[in-house]
């Protein structure tokens, strides 16, 4: 199917099954986590079924969807909907301002930021982990001012990133800029400004997601070793 039509475009389910089968690879110990990282980064960012197919060809992926490319598995999106409504709250103003000078800031952990979060950093840096974090809406603004200093925003996978910011002998990264969202999660929206600083957007697994990664990663080693070990004995 991906070779007839190489150029059809993804939808959000399409890149879903992809990283669901990702996932389960990494448990099952055929993925290392660099690996994974790699790959689910390219899952979101995959536009066409030609740039998703790559990334699975080489993993089991069960029965394909009838009319989906091959490579692409079925799985459930409502679990992914059902979280982020979860985590968009209402009538909450939430966390609007952090500010590192000659110093640093961090938000991280079961915080909420607010619609609207303003960000300055003058020789200091900032981190903005929403990772574990709480929305106060839907779309979220994020505006950084970094004057010889830096300000790192961390986002989880499905987050919709849109980066607008402007870095004058610095840098505003736009890597994950355009990546598409998850259905029901927020969207990010980062701008600003960086003067001889930098302001950098990088999306990361939840600690919590990856820690029960690892550890079904070790569950699934030790279970082929044991398995291994049953067929020396029995042979």
């Amino acid at each position: 199917m991906t070779e007839e039509l190489p150029e059809l475009r993804a939808s959000d389910a399409d890149r879903e099954r992809v990283a669901e089968i990702l996932r389960d690879a990494l448990a099952e110990g055929r993925l290392v986590m660099e690996e994974f990282e790699e790959r689910l980064d390219a899952a979101y960012r995959a536009r066409t079924y030609g740039e998703l197919e790559p990334l699975t060809a080489d993993l089991p992926t069960g029965a394909a969807a009838p009319g989906a490319p091959a490579g692409l598995s079925l799985r459930k999106d409502t679990e992914a909907v059902t979280a982020w409504s979860e985590r968009i709250v209402s009538g909450v103003e939430g966390s609007s301002a952090g500010v590192g000078i000659l110093g640093g800031f961090q938000r991280k952990g079961r915080w909420t930021i607010g619609r609207r979060f303003t960000a300055v950093c003058c020789m200091g840096g900032g981190e903005i982990d929403l990772r574990e974090a709480n929305f106060a809406a839907r779309e979220v603004t994020v505006t950084c001012w970094a004057f010889m200093g830096g300000v790192n925003v961390v986002v989880p996978p499905g987050v919709e990133v849109d980066v607008r910011g402007l870095g004058i002998m610095g840098g505003f990264d736009a890597h994950e800029d355009g990546t598409p969202g998850e259905p029901g999660a927020p969207r990010v929206i980062v701008k600003g400004l960086a003067l001889m600083g930098g302001v950098g957007v990088e999306r990361k697994l939840p600690k919590a997601e990856r820690r029960r990664l690892k550890e079904e990663q070790r569950r699934q080693k030790s279970l082929d070793r044991e398995g291994r070990e049953d067929r020396k004995e029995l042979g």
